[in-house]
């Protein structure tokens, strides 16, 4: 899922201190977003909505700068090591993670489940740490995956610091597309999950994302006390009752949000 603002490059043509050269290069980089695979000079240009010989020279640059490389078979492009040096140093300079870090890896010794700590982007929460369970996915242990802010558990916690009149301009612009059979996807039974977690001062979703799965999310507050991130508790229903899980993870979570608040 693009965030907001790589969406919004396309419609910056009216800023006049916009690097429109720039803002194309960084599209064909954001091309890569939800790809199968290698992407061909024609996929990356229809992707990124520029030509095809414009998509020709960007990509070259890309690949003598180390951020691109073909394929193995030559056929088409792929990300190359320099973006990660490029996640790493994001990681590594933020405040948040650094702070975080150890609460977290505490937090995932005295729970034994999977935790994360995911940044609120809009319309979606971007992982930004996973220390991991037993029961994983490929996909779902990568830095950088996303989720819908409004069917997740941290999501409906970053919601429930906003006020109302901004919930509902979240809700009325997300893509209310269910991921799983259980998904909300009605805006009044998210508003009602968003008041709940405003009672009980956290969040508890089951099967919103995964099935099987039940998660418990807590926001994290920035210097202004708007919500910046939350933290996320998943289990698996085969060994935990929501409401025997909640009882048992919640103080904790909380414990560890009120940590990195205070760090």
């Amino acid at each position: 899922m693009p965030s907001a603002k790589l969406k919004n490059v396309v419609n910056s043509h009216d800023d006049p201190i916009f690097v429109q050269s720039l803002g194309r290069a960084v599209r064909v980089l954001a091309a890569f977003q939800g790809a199968d695979g290698p992407l061909s000079l024609a996929e990356i240009a229809s992707r990124a909505g520029i030509t095809r010989s414009a998509a020709q020279r960007i990509a070259h640059s890309f690949r003598e700068l180390g951020y691109m490389r073909l394929s193995s078979d030559g056929r088409g492009f792929l990300l190359d090591l320099g973006i990660l040096d490029l996640a790493y140093d994001y990681l590594r300079l933020n405040p948040l993670l650094r702070r975080a870090s150890p609460v977290l890896l505490e937090l995932r010794r005295n729970v034994r489940e999977r935790v994360d700590l995911s940044l609120f982007d809009g319309q979606r929460m971007v992982y930004a740490a996973r220390m991991q369970s037993k029961r994983e996915m490929f996909f779902a242990t990568l830095i950088g995956n996303s989720v819908p802010t409004f069917c997740t558990s941290g999501g409906w916690a970053v919601m429930a610091m906003l006020p109302d009149i901004e919930v509902d301009r979240l809700l009325a612009a997300a893509d209310l597309r269910p991921v799983t059979p259980r998904t909300l996807t009605d805006p009044q039974s998210i508003r009602e999950q968003i008041a709940l977690t405003r009672q009980n001062g956290h969040a508890l979703a089951v099967e919103q994302i995964l099935m099987g799965e039940v998660a418990l999310g807590v926001a994290v507050p920035g210097p202004d006390n708007r919500p910046i991130a939350a933290i996320h508790i998943a289990g698996s229903l085969s060994e935990w009752q929501p409401e025997e899980f909640r009882r048992r993870v919640a103080p904790l979570a909380s414990e560890a949000v009120n940590a990195i608040a205070s760090s």
